[in-house]
């Protein structure tokens, strides 16, 4: 954001590399879809703060797992920063903001903040797009530290990290190569689309055609032409009963993806909105 607080368009954000996207703007331009009134330096001063009370005790720990473990007491057991267990599907846990002022997110939104914060005083925090839970990482000695900021920044060992894979690799348990290879760093962009793609879901789940169209919408404003994301609205659009851009997406879809495993269905569905007239709009 600039000096005033203005937060980028979402019509400039296709152009820019994955690593000049700002990230924690970017989210609280998500929040903004949903939040209009929403002040974005009230959140960059809510990161200013934490990093000014804990700048000093960050500099004077000598090793970069140290000082994270004072940043992760600092936010998740002084500030209060939780994991919103009760209610993981609340799509309030996405939306920076909240996050913000109630100190109740999701893996993804928890770790928006302790990266926020450990950047600020000078830690190289990225995040890791884990299956299942988003994670974090702190390059240490000649390794790195994984974290989970769901559960307070609890440090993971390879054991666990191999058995939460496990789950999402069709039971097999990943190898070094591998394990190695979903431990990189995940984008400013893939950070940002998976907080989109958690908002379609909880919305989709609740039928809530609008915002879960918009969600999939700002997906393609980062991912232009990203086949998942034009099936979605393409869907939402057929539920709101704009068939014209309903028709677009999903064949845009299918010429992307000919063999996917939804094609059939969406072929049958296209030929259904033939024979509906269109909504005017």
């Amino acid at each position: 954001m600039d000096a005033t607080g203005t937060l980028p368009g979402w019509d400039t954000l296709a152009a820019l590399d994955d690593d000049a996207l700002p990230l924690l703007d970017v989210a609280l331009l998500i929040a903004r879809d949903e939040y209009p009134d929403l002040d974005p330096r009230r959140y960059a001063l809510r990161v200013q703060g934490h990093a000014a009370h804990l700048r000093g005790v960050v500099e004077r720990e000598s090793h970069p797992a140290l000082k994270m473990r004072a940043i992760n007491r600092y936010l998740f057991e002084e500030v209060g920063y939780a994991g919103n267990h009760d209610e993981y599907y609340d799509p309030r846990n996405s939306y920076l903001n909240e996050v913000f002022e109630r100190r109740l997110g999701n893996p993804v939104s928890l770790a928006l903040v302790q990266m926020a914060v450990a950047r600020e005083v000078g830690l190289p925090l990225d995040g890791i797009s884990f299956p299942g839970h988003f994670l974090v990482r702190l390059p240490v000695d000649d390794g790195v530290l994984v974290m989970d900021p769901f559960n307070r920044g609890r440090p993971l060992d390879v054991d666990e990290l191999r058995e939460r894979a496990q789950a999402h690799l069709g039971g097999r348990a990943p190898d070094d190569e591998v394990l190695s290879r979903i431990l990189n760093p995940a984008s400013n962009r893939a950070i940002l689309v998976r907080v989109l793609r958690n908002l379609h879901a909880v919305y989709h789940g609740h039928g809530d055609w609008e915002r879960a169209t918009r969600s999939a919408d700002r997906v393609l404003r980062l991912l232009p032409g990203d086949p998942e994301a034009l099936r979605d609205r393409g869907a939402g659009y057929l539920q709101l009963g704009h068939v014209a851009g309903a028709r677009e997406d999903l064949q845009r879809y299918l010429l992307l993806r000919p063999h996917a495993e939804d094609a059939a269905s969406i072929r049958l569905r296209l030929v259904e909105t033939g024979r509906a007239p269109a909504r005017l709009h």
